[in-house]
């Protein structure tokens, strides 16, 4: 290793050296001989390179949008434009009689000689079984094209059928995120895919982003690659009329946490190793100026208009404004990443099945389910007291928008950097207090003896940990010590 590149290491492991905040107290020293000796082992798995340089470049990336009034009508003049001969349509059994869905077959009876096939067997929160069936469906036909009408699971299962039905040989781990699949990278191209959200939340319509839950493993992960991306997303107003309250909870509170962490999340430059082709370069890259902007739009939406929706869901200029911040929010989020809420999330929905067995009220399903952006916003408050001290400056600006003020106000700006942490996470809870939603895991049925079976369940989730403040930037190190903590903080609030 030449001298300059170990000196530029020893310095960020100098750096990573500090004291922390007192939620999660002070790290131990640290052996430079050892961490240079394990280095970013892990991240290896990901983006794998012969040297250990630090990224110097990031790429922007996201869907073609439509936005608007009844703009699902104009979906089979699009697919006509494209030239489809036949299209695959996905859905869920709820979606399918709703207005959304019957849009959409319209547009598409519509057309002249523009023959499709539709899959309504979309699950809630899908799993390996839910998306090996939408893929052996879609592989016994010959799509050109592929268009999913519903919220993210429908978009997310939509994605995956593509994927496999181009890689009609591959398995289904074969491009789930490593380590807990290959992480193969995507070469050929996809079907072109229309996205026609139907809830304010996932962003999925923006993104390249699938996920499912790992039912064997007891945790979520995904398939995170640009490929995978659709190339329209038709954002409706109309669409999100039929929604329940609790539907446009948890789907806001996606986009509360999308905004959030990726805001939050490490700088690109921060994130190791650089790629050694650019087609190895991950779609989660770490914050940066484009993603940012998107960001903190979207969160200074959200904090605004969600507690509305809540209130009233036929407020339709709040359902208008988180329809946007949706997408903006995937854009955000879709370009930097998200960190250790999602990465914690994954194991708190998918352990539910096998303990809690918690349904959450004003969902319509016959299995247990905690809606994602619920299970996400239950470490919310812990997360951002522990990541607070890595960027002062960001989490101030996130607590002002929280309490409804500006960065310049004085009660924002006699606040110690030491004592962020602790002001932002009161901030987040009361703001979820606000929306009804349960406070900290005992509240949903964790006992403290699943902490450890939490913490375990998150490690494996080295897409989004590597980008966590505090995880992520601190070379060697797997993080187990405080994502414990922070499951802890988490448990009742």
């Amino acid at each position: 290793m030449a001298a300059a590149s170990r000196n530029s290491i020893l310095r960020l492991i100098n750096a990573s050296q500090h004291s922390s905040c007192p939620c999660h107290g002070c790290r131990p020293p640290v052996n430079p001989v050892n961490q240079l000796q394990s280095i970013n082992h892990l991240r290896n798995f990901a983006t794998p390179v012969n040297a250990i340089e630090k990224e110097y470049a990031f790429e922007v990336a996201a869907s073609n949008l439509r936005f608007g009034d009844g703009v699902t009508a104009e979906v089979g003049m699009d697919l006509k434009n494209m030239k489809a001969r036949k299209v695959g349509v996905f859905t869920d059994p709820n979606v399918a009689k709703l207005r959304p869905m019957k849009t959409a077959l319209e547009a598409l009876e519509a057309e002249n000689d523009l023959p499709f096939e539709v899959y309504d067997r979309v699950v809630a929160e899908p799993t390996e079984d839910s998306w090996r069936d939408a893929i052996s469906w879609a592989r016994k036909h010959d799509f050109s094209h592929i268009l999913a009408v519903g919220g993210g699971s429908v978009i997310d299962t939509a994605k995956a059928a593509n994927l496999f039905s181009v890689y009609k040989d591959a398995d289904l781990m074969d491009f789930v995120n490593a380590p807990i699949g290959k992480g193969l990278p995507i070469a050929k191209a996809l079907l072109p895919l229309i996205a026609v959200p139907t809830t304010a939340g996932t962003g999925s319509e923006t993104t390249g982003t699938a996920i499912l839950d790992i039912t064997s493993r007891s945790f979520k992960t995904g398939i995170a690659n640009r490929a995978m991306k659709p190339v329209l997303g038709i954002v409706d107003t109309q669409n999100t009329e039929s929604c329940p309250t609790a539907v446009h909870i948890s789907a806001g509170l996606d986009v509360l946490f999308h905004s959030m962490e990726s805001y939050t999340a490490i700088p690109y430059t921060e994130r190791t190793p650089r790629p050694a082709n650019p087609i190895l370069r991950p779609a989660y890259q770490g914050s940066n100026p484009v993603a940012d902007i998107f960001s903190l739009w979207a969160l200074q939406t959200t904090v605004k208009y969600l507690p509305r929706v809540a209130k009233n869901r036929d407020d339709y200029e709040a359902r208008r404004q988180m329809l946007l911040a949706s997408s903006f929010a995937g854009i955000g989020f879709g370009n930097a990443g998200v960190h250790l809420c999602h990465g914690m999330s994954y194991p708190i929905s998918g352990l539910n099945k096998k303990g809690p067995k918690y349904k959450h009220d004003g969902y319509v399903v016959d299995h247990p389910i905690i809606p994602h952006g619920v299970s996400v916003a239950l470490t919310g408050p812990a997360v951002f007291q522990f990541t607070a001290p890595s960027s002062p400056e960001r989490h101030r600006q996130a607590l002002a928008i929280f309490n409804g003020t500006s960065t310049s106000d004085p009660s924002i700006t006699s606040i110690p950097d030491r004592e962020l942490g602790a002001h932002l996470y009161e901030s987040i809870a009361r703001f979820l207090d606000g929306l009804g939603v349960p406070r900290g895991l005992k509240a949903i049925g964790y006992q403290k003896s699943d902490i450890e079976k939490l913490v375990e369940g998150t490690l494996p989730q080295r897409r989004v940990l590597d980008l966590a403040p505090g995880i992520g930037d601190v070379v060697g190190s797997d993080g187990k010590e405080y994502l414990t903590r922070i499951m802890e903080s988490s448990f009742e609030y």
